[in-house]
């Protein structure tokens, strides 16, 4: 053996031969606190693990039928809006109105998209992130000032509770 191993065997035993410290009892009423709230949640406010098999077969029926309708929906509402338009059936004042300023509002984006430069674009896009990033750092900045609290030098999560 090696002096690091044997190091490591005296640190061992040595540490091992301590007596168990107690927990601090405020540690141990909080926790016991918050086992006692989290038992007394009700299912829908526990995990999803935790939730009946029934409920869970249903949102997950529920998720997967929403899905198929809004992939489905999408390319149905083209076709029949459509076709609407095109019959006369809907060859009413407001949806003619409605079509034509859809119309001009497109080829307004068009026309604007055309005339700026891209170095103007691409200035654009790069504004863009970095607002984005920006508020990324404020909804974190918000986050710790709002939620946590320095407790013993260390940081903790409060409830809105409290």
């Amino acid at each position: 053996m090696n002096d690091d191993d044997r190091l490591e065997r005296l640190l061992h035993a040595t540490l091992r031969g301590l007596p168990a410290r107690p927990a601090p009892h405020d540690l141990e009423s909080r926790v016991h606190a918050e086992l006692a709230r989290r038992a007394a949640q009700t299912w829908p406010r526990r995990s999803f693990r935790h939730w009946p098999m029934s409920a869970r077969a249903g949102f997950v029926a529920t998720c997967g039928i929403l899905a198929a309708v809004a992939l489905l929906s999408g390319s149905w509402m083209e076709v029949s809006i459509r076709t609407l338009i095109e019959s006369d059936v809907l060859a009413n004042f407001w949806v003619r109105h409605l079509t034509q300023l859809g119309a001009a509002a497109g080829d307004l984006a068009v026309s604007l998209a055309n005339a700026l430069p891209a170095a103007w674009l691409d200035t654009l896009l790069a504004v863009a992130a970095s607002l984005y990033v920006c508020l990324f750092g404020l909804g974190a900045a918000a986050y710790r000032f709002l939620y946590l609290r320095p407790v013993n030098d260390r940081l903790t999560i409060t409830s809105g509770d409290q």
